[in-house]
Order: C-alpha cells, then structure tokens, then sequence
C-alpha cells in the first residue's frame, strides 16, 4: 500500500505524508488467497473447498480431489484485477472456469512461472507462484466486508456494503452510501448485537443473517488475534443454500508483530515483491524507487518526505525514497548507495541527515567509503544536522572527494538541483 500510495501520488500530497508518517519504519505483510483462506478455515469461517498446485500436476490432482466439474482456477499474485489481466506468454485472465482436472493442468501450465499484468501491477507484472483451484459456488447475494484500523479513533473499524464481487472504490465514487462503517470498542469487541447490526447491511436474507453475524465475529477474531492490518472480503457471499462464505480474501499483517506471529510470516512471498526493497529492509533501510533523476538518502519518513518536496520545489525530480531511520551506520549508507545507483537515471545524490539517535560521523564515513569504493563521478551533496556534525564535516572536508556539504537545506537542495539537471 505505501508504495502504491507514492507512486500514484504527488510527493507534496498532504494524503501521502501522513501514511508516510503512519507507517514509517513498517512494511505490511501480504498473503495469497490460497493462505487467507486457509487461516480463515482454521477459525471456522466458510471457504469454497479447494487447495493450492505448484505445478501442473498437482493442479490435476488438486481438480480431481474436489470431486466437482464446478471450478474456479486463480492465478496466486498479489495483485487485484487478476481476472481481467494478462499474461507475459499472451495468455489472457488470471481466473477462469473450468470442469475438469485436464483443464486445471493444461491452464495451469499458461499460468505457473509466468508473469500476470494488472492494472495494479503495470508492465512489470507480478510472477505466478501458486494456482489455487476451488470448487464453484452459486452466489445468491455477494457483499463487501472489510476490517480495519481506524487511525483517527485508533480503533478498529468494520467496513460493510450490499454491493461486493466488484471494485470498492468505484462503489464509493458512485454510491458512498452504500457503504456503512461501524467503529469497534476494544473493550466490548464484536458483540451479539453489533455483529448482526452489521450482518443486516449485507443484503442477505433474513435466514442467512445469524451465520452472517457469527462469520464477522470470527472474521473480527482473526483480526485481533493474528494482528492484521487488514482483512477484507469482497465478496462475502450468502450461496444458495443458505450459507455463508467468503469467497476471496486479502489479509494484511503488521510487520511489528513477526515475532508473534511466525507461523503467518512463514507464508511470505518474497518473488512478489521488489527484489531491491526486499533486499533494502535486510539492511533496515525504507527503500522506494520513484521516476526522478536526484536519488536521496534521508532518516525518518517525515524528512524524506520533505527533502522530496524540497527538490521538487527547486525544480528537480526525486529518484526515490530512502528512509535509513535510526539504523545508519557506514555499512547501511554504502547499501543505500548501492541501491540508489542501480538505477541508471539517477545523476546525483542528495544526502539529508538530522543526526539525532544516528551519528553524523557514521553517516560521513558511509559516504566517504561509498564514493571510493563506487567511484563515483556524479555530485554527492551532503546537509549533517545534530550528533557528531563537527567531526562529520572534518570527515568530508579532509577526504578529498567531490562532496558538497551544507548545514541549511535550503541552499543544499538549491545545489543538488545545479549540479544534477534533469535530461
């Protein structure tokens, strides 16, 4: 969601510096459907039967074992939009029907190893590491349910509609008052009649409203319990026999809570997400790449986001985002480095530390280091504010390398901005 959120924003967007500020220092863990459901079964919560195929043979076998001619096959990418995607081979859809366990192998074979494009994902494209093939429910009624925190109240948040099975914030763009939200008390948690309350919003039959309410209640038990960011069920469906199923699922975990929660970090995908911010967070660093050409090493999600306002305004293009928080030390600077220049465009460094728990003289080594050891011919400007500034500019002014360094930021990003046009 952050790197979404920055991409698809502008970087002064007052919108993307509170998340910015919300989540900084947190990546959020996401799960495949097939997982998602997985967990939600174990908590009693009704699930199309089904299992996930590595390859095209299990797919055969997965098919065959549900014993129907009534499926579903789902590309496993994170990623929505998956029915309306496209392959890398050409193949079209991430999710289709199908009637037989010879049609599971053969569209398995289209799917496994091959990358789906989204609207989401654009031309890059998300790798298909898993098929997940259920058994096809009827649907009488789909609704939308999702919860959430709410950071205004710092409380829990259930979010319903009666108009699920399609895109939420087209819903809300057309309809907002098809959407309800209901805040939860952390001290009474879903009650008996909060829990049908809600479950009275979905549009399902009254007879299909007791099983609705009891599935929030575990929904919301899966929330608390597994400290999720996020579970959203769209759609939340009442089939025609009367029950209730969730018939997809993404659920979102907060990365705070790994060490509770090893079995559930256990089932991450790394080949789903950027190879370089994978990398960036072994080294605890908060690694986006953006559009620009001035890449920028900064610590804490607020100065980040100002040190990228700030060449904006003078003109420039941001390269990226790189938060080093309160971990910088000479090894984690030369990482950043390293990762700031993988990318071609980039033709110039600007270098915004306020030394508080980070130590500017650590920080003045990493970048010594780094422009020796990368031999760098492109300008290095360099604004140290706080612990160890004096020793910090002693470090840059006797190594005798091209480096700019500057106590105001105003003139500093003034300089980066000279220095490193864009082409």
């Amino acid at each position: 969601m952050l790197t979404r959120a920055i991409r698809a924003s502008r970087v002064s967007s007052d919108e993307v510096q509170g998340l910015l500020l919300a989540v900084s220092q947190k990546r959020f863990l996401s799960l495949h459907e097939y997982r998602s459901a997985a967990l939600l079964k174990s908590y009693g919560v009704g699930v199309p039967s089904g299992d996930a195929a590595l390859t095209p043979q299990q797919a055969y076998d997965v098919a065959k074992s549900i014993g129907s001619n009534e499926l579903v096959i789902k590309a496993q990418a994170l990623t929505g939009g998956r029915g309306k995607g496209h392959f890398d081979n050409g193949f079209q859809g991430g999710v289709k029907m199908i009637s037989t366990p010879e049609e599971a192998k053969e569209l398995s074979e289209k799917m496994l190893g091959h990358k789906l494009i989204t609207k989401q994902t654009g031309e890059a494209g998300k790798e298909v590491t898993a098929v997940y093939i259920v058994e096809r429910k009827d649907a009488k009624t789909e609704a939308y349910l999702a919860i959430l925190m709410d950071r205004a109240t710092q409380l829990p948040m259930i979010v319903a509609s009666s108009q699920g099975g399609m895109d939420i914030e087209g819903v809300a763009a057309k309809d907002p008052d098809a959407i309800k939200t209901f805040p939860i008390q952390l001290d009474e948690g879903v009650t008996d009649s909060k829990a049908t309350e809600i479950a009275s919003v979905l549009g399902f039959s009254q007879e299909a409203v007791p099983e609705a309410a009891l599935t929030i209640q575990k929904l919301y038990k899966v929330f608390m319990e597994r400290d999720c960011t996020q579970v959203e069920i769209n759609p939340l469906s009442e089939i025609t026999d009367g029950s209730v199923m969730a018939m997809d699922a993404k659920l979102g975990f907060d990365d705070n809570a790994s060490f509770r929660q090893k079995e559930v970090f256990s089932w991450r995908d790394p080949t789903q997400e950027d190879p370089e911010e994978v990398e960036a967070a072994e080294y605890g660093l908060n690694f986006i790449k953006l559009d620009g050409n001035i890449a920028n090493i900064v610590n804490g999600a607020g100065l980040a986001m100002a040190t990228m306002d700030i060449i904006k305004l003078n003109g420039g293009e941001p390269a990226n985002f790189l938060d080093c928080g309160g971990t910088a030390t000479p090894e984690t600077i030369e990482k950043a480095f390293e990762l700031i220049l993988s990318d071609k465009k980039v033709n110039g460094i600007f270098v915004n530390i306020f030394g508080g728990i980070v130590r500017c003289d650590y920080v003045a080594k990493g970048l010594i280091a780094a422009t020796k050891n990368f031999q760098l011919d492109i300008p290095v400007v360099v604004r140290l504010q706080g612990t160890n500034m004096k020793e910090a500019k002693e470090l840059i002014n006797n190594s005798g390398l091209k480096l700019y360094p500057f106590e105001d930021l105003d003139p500093a990003a003034e300089k980066i901005v000279s220095l490193a046009p864009a082409s």
